[in-house]
C-alpha cells in the first residue's frame, strides 16, 4: 500500500491506478449525506464528497468509526479523509479509513479552502459587465425597465448564485454564467426567427431563472431553501417579474407574455414547468435554456476530466442520460510525406 504523502484533489485521486491499492488523503466538502439500508437490514451512510475538480461517494457502515462523525455533520462541512482507491460496479467508491472534521474558519484565506469551492471558469466581473450590456440591448423602454428593476432588486445575489444544486452550472457564479451564455446564443439566433419578438425573448432569457436566488441557499454547498421547497424557482421568478412589471407599469399584454416565458421555460411539466410554452418567445427561450444547460453539463465534465482524462468515458450523467466521450477528436491531419 502506497504511503500517504500529500493532499490530493478529486481529479488527482481519480487519476490514481484503478487496478492498484493506492491510498490517499484529501480535504473535501460534504455535499450530501444519505441514510440507506443494506440488504441485511443494517443502516449505512452514502456520503458525497467533493472539491472544485469533481466529486465521489463513499459508503460509511454503521460499525465504522466515521459513522457517528458523518451522522452529525451537515452538508457544507469540511473533512479530512484517508482512504484507499476502490471501485464498485465500475464506479469510483473508495474505502474510507479515517475522517476528521475541520472548521471552515481554520481554512479561511487558504489555498485549501479556495480549492474546495468551484467557480465559473469565466471572470465573474467580466460576465456581469457583459450582462448589463444585454439588458441595455433591449429596445422597448418598459420591457428594459422591467428587467432592470428585477436586477436592481436581486443583482448582488444573482452574481454569486449557482444555477442548480447538481445538474448544470452548479457552482458559484453559475447562474450568471448560464444566463449570459443564453443571452449570447439568443442574440445570435434571433435573426433567424423573425416571428419571435426579440425584446421579449431577450428579456425572458435574462429573467427566466431569477427565482433561483431565492430557491437556493448556502455558501460552500448549495441546498434548497424553505421557499425553494415550498414554491420553486419558476413561481418565485414569476413573482419577481410581476412585481417589477407592475412597478414600471409595463403593458398588461407584454407583462403576461414575459411572465409566461418564466412559467414555461422548463420545457415540460415533468421537468418543473408550470405550463407548456405557448408563445413564439416562450418556445424560443425554453429551447435555448435546454441547449445551454446540456452544453454546460458537457463543459463541466470535460473540465473535470482535464487535458488527459484517466478514462475514455465519463460516468453516466443523469442530465445527459449517457456517458460522455472525454477524449478530443483527431482533427489534426497528419503531414503529407
Amino acid at each position: 500500500m502506497a504511503d500517504i504523502t500529500s493532499l490530493l484533489s478529486v481529479r488527482e485521486i481519480k487519476a490514481l491506478d484503478k487496478n492498484g491499492s493506492d491510498t490517499f488523503a484529501s480535504v473535501l466538502l460534504i455535499r450530501r449525506v444519505t441514510t440507506r439500508t443494506a440488504k441485511n437490514g443494517n443502516a449505512y451512510l452514502s456520503v458525497e464528497l467533493g472539491d472544485k475538480t469533481g466529486s465521489f461517494s463513499v459508503n460509511v457502515w454503521g460499525d465504522a468509526p466515521a459513522f457517528e462523525l458523518f451522522s452529525n455533520l451537515r452538508e457544507g462541512g469540511v473533512v479530512r479523509i484517508e482512504a484507499e482507491v476502490d471501485y464498485y460496479r465500475d464506479a469510483f467508491s473508495p474505502k474510507l479509513f479515517r475522517a476528521e472534521s475541520i472548521a471552515p474558519e481554520a481554512l479561511a484565506g487558504s489555498a485549501v479552502l479556495a480549492n474546495l469551492v468551484e467557480t465559473a471558469p469565466e471572470d465573474a466581473d467580466a460576465l456581469w459587465t457583459e450582462f448589463q450590456q444585454h439588458i441595455a440591448a433591449i429596445q422597448h423602454p418598459e420591457i428594459r425597465a422591467t428587467v432592470q428593476a428585477v436586477f436592481d432588486d436581486i443583482g448582488e445575489a444573482f452574481r454569486v448564485a449557482p444555477a442548480a444544486v447538481a445538474m448544470h452550472h452548479a457552482y458559484r457564479h453559475g447562474l450568471l454564467e448560464h444566463t449570459t451564455h443564453m443571452a449570447r446564443a439568443a442574440r445570435a439566433l434571433l435573426p433567424l426567427y423573425p416571428e419571435v419578438d426579440a425584446d421579449l425573448a431577450l428579456a425572458g432569457v435574462l429573467v427566466h431563472d431569477t427565482g433561483k436566488v431565492i430557491e437556493y441557499q448556502g455558501d460552500l454547498v448549495t441546498s434548497k431553501s424553505r421557499r425553494g421547497l415550498l414554491q420553486g424557482h419558476v413561481v418565485l421568478g414569476y413573482q419577481l417579474v410581476r412585481k417589477a412589471g407592475m412597478k414600471v407599469k409595463l403593458a398588461p399584454d407584454l407583462l403576461e407574455r414575459l411572465e409566461h416565458i418564466v412559467l414555461s421555460h422548463q420545457g415540460e411539466l415533468e421537468w418543473g414547468a408550470a405550463v407548456i410554452a405557448a408563445t413564439p418567445e416562450a418556445v424560443f427561450v425554453a429551447k435555448v435554456d435546454d441547449l445551454d444547460a446540456k452544453m454546460g453539463m458537457v463543459q463541466r465534465l470535460l473540465r473535470h476530466a482535464g487535458e488527459t482524462p484517466a478514462e475514455e468515458f465519463s460516468e453516466k450523467h443523469f442530465g445527459l442520460n449517457s456517458q460522455l466521450l472525454l477524449t478530443k477528436p483527431a482533427t489534426q491531419q497528419p503531414p503529407i510525406a
